[in-house]
């Protein structure tokens, strides 16, 4: 393939109104979200369109497979349909977490062996010295505890359950050694083998639950060292209002950046261009491009306010994307356990979707579960020496430090030991494996009691039941902290005083209002007691969850094809503040005037063909900041706010006695020249799209095939503030799109199959698959496809039927 465009898509993964023409044989589905300059969102699919579209079957039958399987307890099926789903159908559970091993091992299996051998530390192993130190670093975030305790910390059938996820990726390894089933490429480029699976590796890694603030720790010790508490406010607003604790014991000018290093390639993915792996290593993490943050979207709407007469949840996790990608479709079917929905591919189960009677979903909540403790030189510590081996050379001792705090990232010249306390390395903190608790729950009730045992990532969880009722709760670890805030780096005597209990976290059932929306923002609710618990105060700013309200809010009733819709949203209410400040604002400078007048006639739409859209965002990532630091910070002060939050950069600018004209006319002018420079001569030939495309490559590029590997580049609207999450790093790199939407699912509760979703590229890692990167221009289109919960149902879309009994 030469590249990558919805032309070079067989034409049934197209909508029939798309600009396409649909096959003969066959009708797909998308949501044409109309988010162009009118804030009227639109859909082209009416709710009977949803309902009758998949009605026709195909003429060809799906093809069928038959497989002897090693572990398998008694005869089951599994079919896949054609945008790459596996339905799973077993006799009982443990058969069917067996076979979603080997599907996941089917569509996945490079991915997850790199995420197994990353995780593990055991990177050097397959591939060379140059993983050395990221495997040292992975093993200082492993779960070094009680593995009894860690195992009793979930439902009793947890780790069968996972015992037998495991022993199906296994066999499907055992396939490719017996050439049942082809081995990925990836394996033949690197002379690599897979390694076998144990039920303990899963919950043991533990460098995927690593919260974010451990980097702004470092930032904000360097302001302090600077003196820069004052300014504080432009680096990130603190909601809620809270003054900063500045920590006793603690000289924050030793926080310096370099020690993120060993921090940076434990929660680093894998590249194997070794110059990356350097600059992992050596970036001072202290200043986060705030607009590639990673968060998401979700809502319920009752059925009083749904058109549907039931209840909706929408959900948009919002990660970094890449290809394979992040998450990966599922759907079970067991006697007594029936489940679908999105998960990661090395984890059994799923993270969010649905069973029979219930759904949930996840955006993150942003408690604070980690501190950064800085001991004297002096101080009690342990050693542990573990062995790496390394590929075509000799085994190397690693020695691994840990104070009763937790794991040593850095000892400094003077002996100074930098460690990460955090809520992760207690029983029961593996990332997103508490969801397990929910594959059986029925009702509230239920809902409440699993959210007690979340442990990591923490969540704003959403529930909808088939009865109609809705709700919200917040979940996770959250440490007790009396003397101290969480924002600073802090001495071990500064205590946490055990977790809080669970039942204290904030929690809302059928809302009067009728639905509940979460965006990262700051939703404590008000009088809660903040200031003594302490949760967080780090938060997304309200830019999407304030258009999410809004349009929400504005219709009698909302319906899937609406949900659909705001899902793919382009609307930046960050954008319109901005724009606001410009008001009355003139110039007699060419550029300045021109860049008013252009950004003064927006109306906050960053669709990709939007020349202001193009502008506003290098102005915003690349000018605004600076000019304001510039402006308002000391000199000596400055390199500890070389990237403030541009959302609190707004809000400074949006004070009555801030002098906000030259900064805005000197960032504007400087932005107008770097747009011309980019984009050519003429704003009205300026795209945002051509600068933020969606372009996803692998992390290992295979000899000749770089075309085939790649997805996109396609243009793409949106950006980090608007409802269609599109992030880019454009701050400090390009503009193409580095996070978003990992999938989009929107769910009729109780009529499961009306489902839709949509995940990106595709299902499958495994470059000659038709399901590689398939759903990739749909995704980009802002359209979706059937989640498909009935057989009859599924049985109409499959593509491919997989007929397994055990092989004794």
């Amino acid at each position: 393939m030469n590249g990558i465009g919805v032309e070079s898509f067989p034409a049934f993964c197209v909508a029939s109104h798309s600009r396409l023409t649909p096959g003969p044989r066959r009708r797909d589905t998308g949501v044409d979200t109309g988010t162009g300059a009118t804030q009227t969102m639109r859909s082209t699919l009416t709710a009977a369109a949803v309902l009758t579209l998949f009605a026709a079957p195909a003429l060809a039958g799906p093809a069928t497979e038959s497989r002897r399987l090693p572990g398998l307890a008694a005869p089951a099926e599994i079919i896949v349909d054609r945008w790459g789903i596996s339905h799973v159908y077993a006799a009982n559970t443990p058969d069917a977490f067996f076979l979603q091993g080997y599907a996941a091992a089917r569509d996945r299996l490079w991915q997850i062996d790199l995420w197994r051998k990353r995780g593990l530390g055991r990177l050097a192993a397959s591939f060379g010295p140059t993983f050395v130190e990221q495997d040292r670093a992975s093993r200082l975030f492993l779960y070094r505890g009680d593995m009894a305790a860690e195992w009793a910390s979930y439902p009793a059938e947890a780790q069968a359950w996972t015992t037998a996820f495991a022993a199906g990726i296994n066999a499907f390894i055992t396939d490719t050694e017996g050439s049942r089933q082809p081995l990925p490429p990836e394996f033949t480029a690197t002379a690599s083998r897979p390694e076998r699976w144990t039920a303990d590796d899963i919950v043991r890694i533990r460098s995927n639950a690593l919260a974010a603030n451990i980097p702004a720790e470092v930032a904000r010790a360097q302001s302090l060292c600077a003196g820069g508490l004052p300014y504080e406010p432009l680096r990130r607003k603190l909601e809620p209002a809270h003054q900063i604790i500045v920590p006793k014991g603690v000289d924050p000018c030793i926080v310096t950046p370099d020690i993120l290093k060993t921090y940076n390639l434990a929660i680093a993915g894998v590249s194997f261009d070794k110059g990356t792996v350097v600059a992992i290593a050596d970036s001072d993490g202290a200043n986060p491009d705030d607009d590639t943050r990673e968060g998401s979207n979700n809502w319920v709407i009752a059925p009083g306010r749904s058109t549907t007469g039931r209840a909706i949840l929408a959900n948009d996790p919002h990660r970094a994307h890449g290809i394979p990608g992040l998450r990966y479709l599922i759907h079970l079917d067991a006697p007594d356990l029936k489940i679908a929905g999105a998960g990661e591919p090395a984890l059994p189960g799923i993270s969010f979707g649905h069973n029979e009677d219930m759904a949930w979903g996840l955006t993150i909540f942003a408690m604070d579960q980690q501190d950064l403790i800085v001991s004297k030189p002096g101080e009690p510590v342990t050693a542990i020496t573990e062995t790496i081996d390394v590929k075509d050379q000799k085994p190397r001792a690693a020695e691994l430090l840990f104070t009763r705090d937790g794991p040593v990232i850095a000892v400094n010249a003077a002996g100074n030991r930098f460690a990460v306390r955090a809520t992760w390395d207690r029983p029961g903190a593996s990332a997103y494996f508490s969801a397990a608790w929910l594959f059986r729950a029925k009702n509230w009730t239920d809902f409440t009691a699993a959210r007690a045992h979340w442990g990591a990532p923490p969540l704003n969880l959403v529930y909808a039941d088939t009865k109609g009722d809705i709700g919200w709760a917040a979940a996770g670890f959250a440490p007790v902290r009396t003397d101290a805030d969480g924002l600073s780096p802090v001495a071990p005597g500064s205590k946490w005083h055990g977790l809080l209990d669970p039942s204290l976290l904030p929690s809302l059932k059928n809302p009067a209002k009728g639905w509940f929306a979460s965006a990262n923002e700051m939703n404590l609710p008000a009088g809660y007691p903040s200031e003594t618990r302490r949760i967080a105060y780090e938060w997304a700013d309200r830019s999407r969850i304030d258009r999410i309200d809004k349009i929400i809010g504005s219709k009698p009733r909302f319906s899937l094809e609406d949900s659909m819709a705001l899902q793919n949203d382009e609307h930046s209410t960050l954008a319109l503040r901005a724009v606001a400040l410009l008001r009355g604002l003139n110039s007699q400078d060419r550029d300045e005037a021109a860049a008013i007048a252009l950004l003064q006639g927006w109306d906050g739409h960053l669709t990709a063909d939007s020349p202001a859209a193009a502008l506003y965002e290098v102005w915003l990532a690349r000018h605004l900041g600076t000019a304001a630091v510039a402006a308002l910070v000391p000199a000596a002060t400055r390199p500890a706010f070389a990237r403030p939050e541009s959302a609190a950069v707004i809000s400074v600018l949006e004070q009555p006695g801030t002098n906000a004209a030259p900064i805005l006319k000197t960032s504007l002018a400087a932005a107008w020249g770097e747009t011309r420079t980019l984009l050519g001569p003429d704003p009205k030939k300026w795209q945002w799209g051509n600068l933020h495309a969606a372009h996803f490559t692998p992390a290992l590029a295979l000899p000749g095939r770089a075309a085939d590997q790649a997805a996109g580049p396609l243009p793409l609207g949106g950006s980090g503030s608007t409802p269609k999450a599109a992030s880019h790093r454009g701050a400090t790199d390009n503009f193409n799109v580095a996070a978003g939407a990992s999938v989009r699912m929107v769910l009729d509760v109780g009529a499961w199959d009306n489902s839709r979703v949509i995940n990106t590229p595709g299902q499958s890692g495994n470059v000659d698959s038709p399901h590689y990167r398939d759903l990739f221009p749909l995704w980009a289109d802002g359209r979706y496809v059937p989640m498909l919960w009935t057989k009859a149902a599924i049985l109409r879309e499959a593509e491919t039927i997989i007929k397994l009994t055990p092989a004794s």
